[in-house]
């Protein structure tokens, strides 16, 4: 092989890495560009939940661990039977999406499935709890 068919081959491979990596990296480059992130949707409360003011825990932390606190809920009723949540400042509440959540959410369409849409999350709670048993008519 001659000197000159491997400089030609070197400059083959390297315009190939170039418009590979033009290609993968693109729609990175295009979203720090252009792209602009949606906003993250903020939830309608009800008048009962603006009412309380407080959840049953910060709200802050609601959002974050909404998913986390249900299942350890759901943990808690079926395999011990234990039906009374008591908040760190010593509030107690029903461990129940339905009878206690749904009690000043019960909005479903407003209040959770703005969220999830907007995670791209399909919770499994509506397989089993009604989606607005408070609803008003």
């Amino acid at each position: 092989m001659s000197k000159q068919t491997q400089v030609y081959d070197k400059e083959i491979v390297f315009a190939g890495l170039a418009v590979f990596l033009i290609i993968v990296t693109f729609p990175f480059w295009y979203n720090l560009v252009l792209g602009k992130a949606a906003s993250a949707p903020v939830p309608e409360l009800t008048k009962e939940a603006k009412a309380a003011k407080t959840c049953v825990l910060p709200a802050a932390e609601m959002k974050s661990e909404h998913m986390r606190i249900l299942d350890v809920w759901r943990h808690s009723v079926v395999r011990q039977v234990k039906r009374v949540y008591t908040t760190p400042d010593g509030r107690d509440f029903e461990m129940s999406l339905t009878n206690s959540c749904l009690e000043c959410h019960y909005n479903k369409t407003e209040f959770c499935d703005k969220c999830h849409t907007y995670a791209s999350v399909d919770p499994y709670c509506w397989d089993c709890h009604i989606d607005n048993p408070k609803e008003i008519k």
